[in-house]
């Protein structure tokens, strides 16, 4: 089974052409997709650790950051998979658990989102 992180990776240069990025020479599994035109993200792919976003356990966890309507934040917090930011602006991004919690296609509807409102 493909894992989600390699599935965004795939939806990224499917609808947007665009390859993951690492910018983080300390943190080589983290990648960003970004606007080819200005390079503003619209994606940041992380693991991190369960504790760091709310959870039970330190074991190591891949999840997606997107930018999100403020007025949607609010509503997805409240469901299962759904967290604040994680090291970016809570009002505006918002953090998706990759897990299979969240449904693929639910990742991709925000990813678009997060494309449109970034750019």
């Amino acid at each position: 089974m493909k894992s989600i992180r390699n599935a965004v990776i795939d939806y990224g240069m499917e609808k947007y052409g665009v390859a993951p990025d690492h910018p983080f020479e300390k943190y080589p599994s983290y990648f960003v997709l970004r606007h080819k035109d200005d390079e503003k993200w619209f994606a940041l792919v992380m693991d991190v650790p369960k504790n760091r976003i709310g959870l039970e356990g330190e074991e190591n966890v891949d999840i997606l950051d997107v930018k999100c309507a403020p007025q949607e934040i609010g509503t997805l917090r409240k469901s299962a998979g759904f967290f604040p930011a994680y090291h970016m602006n809570k009002e505006h991004w918002l953090t998706v658990i990759l897990d299979g919690t969240v449904r693929l296609d639910e990742i991709k509807r925000l990813i678009d989102q997060s494309f449109m409102l970034s750019d």
